[in-house]
């Protein structure tokens, strides 16, 4: 789920008829909105598909920690040298023309007021490089599937511990580009993208609880990972359940950040907690949504820290109300999960945000580091 409602995009792009059909529009194209110091650096990025067909990412790369995620574009043309697409989401509207040499669109962007926006061909030595240290690799798990793996390394010296680091639904691994340095100051540290989001592969199946743990569980077996703390946000705590139930060998650990609700533990009599809202819903989540699983038996060593009671983050009367409902649904379900597991260790970090790693950054760190100090 992303933290910020910023302007990220992701579709099939669908050329139509003109001259401009033949030009390569490959590749990555840089822009910004507004003037130093508040501009937003956009970013998007065409890949050639099937056919006369383009797929495409467009990110606003300093609105969101989540470099990989996206959003869908509801309508891309390109006639002649007129180019434009619209976001209904964000009632937005681009429209340019691609210059003569093929490498620069000139354009007004229109989401509320017109700003001008002009996208620029980047070139290896232009292009915006995301700044965390981490290293990118694709590592095939399925048939036809290869998932994004980021690799922030760890100390070169010594018997290391690795963490897995596993995204909420609609994120990718870089959503963890902050706080994963400061965990490879001590352990190796890894992070996957599911399948169906950022650069993974977006397969139209293999998305139920089970299948996405086997996903995890490939990509530790690829990378002769031995016995791994994997560490979950939001829904990533359903990979952790599955993995752990099933395998609790091939884990020395479980780290569920905001994660241990009822996709990852099954609690009877207590209905599901909802998640965040994110909207629009990522294209792969009613799959998701209909694979889930119940998991009530959770044998390795277990560290879930909650946002209890959580940041609404709003002043609104009527979500703040919905948020307090959220809040007693969630405490009930995690007195649940300790009765149920005594083999867990539950924090709560009252006002934290869902995306407690990020406002609660040292919290968790040390939350974190206590659990892993303890672990044989």
């Amino acid at each position: 789920m992303s933290l910020t409602k910023a302007v990220w995009v992701f579709a099939a792009l669908v050329l139509c008829s003109g001259g401009a059909s033949a030009q390569d529009l490959s590749g990555d194209w840089q822009g910004a909105l507004g003037a130093a110091p508040r501009q937003l650096r956009l970013i998007l990025h065409i890949e050639k598909g099937d056919g006369a067909a383009w797929k495409a990412t467009f990110a606003s790369i300093d609105q969101d920690p989540d470099r990989g995620a996206a959003l869908p574009v509801d309508d891309l043309t390109v006639r002649g040298a007129t180019f434009g697409f619209s976001i209904a989401a964000l009632r937005g509207t681009y429209s340019g023309t691609i210059a003569a040499d093929g490498n620069s669109i000139d354009g007004t962007w229109r989401q509320g007021q017109p700003l001008p926006l002009s996208l620029v061909r980047a070139t290896p030595e232009t292009a915006w490089k995301d700044p965390s240290p981490h290293s990118v690799r694709f590592v095939t798990v399925d048939s036809n599937v290869k998932l994004e793996v980021l690799d922030w390394a760890g100390p070169q010296a010594g018997n290391v511990r690795t963490l897995v680091l596993v995204p909420g639904a609609g994120n990718t691994a870089h959503i963890f580009d902050a706080i994963a340095p400061k965990l490879a100051a001590r352990y190796r540290v890894v992070g996957i993208t599911r399948r169906g989001f950022g650069a993974s592969s977006a397969p139209s199946s293999g998305y139920a609880a089970d299948r996405l743990g086997d996903d995890v569980l490939a990509v530790v077996e690829a990378l002769s990972i031995s016995r791994p703390v994997l560490v979950g946000h939001s829904l990533g705590g359903e990979e952790l359940s599955s993995i752990g139930s099933r395998y609790p060998d091939k884990v020395a650990g479980l780290v569920y950040l905001d994660a241990g609700y009822s996709y990852a533990f099954y609690a009877p009599g207590l209905d599901p907690v909802p998640e965040p809202a994110k909207s629009p819903l990522p294209p792969p989540m009613p799959a998701i949504f209909d694979g889930m699983q119940r998991y009530t038996k959770i044998p390795p060593p277990i560290l879930a820290i909650y946002a209890l009671p959580h940041d609404p983050g709003t002043t609104d009367a009527a979500a703040r109300a919905h948020g307090e409902a959220l809040d007693v649904k969630g405490e009930a379900l995690v007195k649940a999960f300790e009765a149920a597991l005594p083999n867990a260790h539950v924090v709560r970090l009252p006002h934290a945000n869902h995306f407690l790693f990020l406002s609660n950054e040292a919290d968790v760190l040390r939350e974190m580091d206590a659990f892993l100090s303890r672990l044989k």
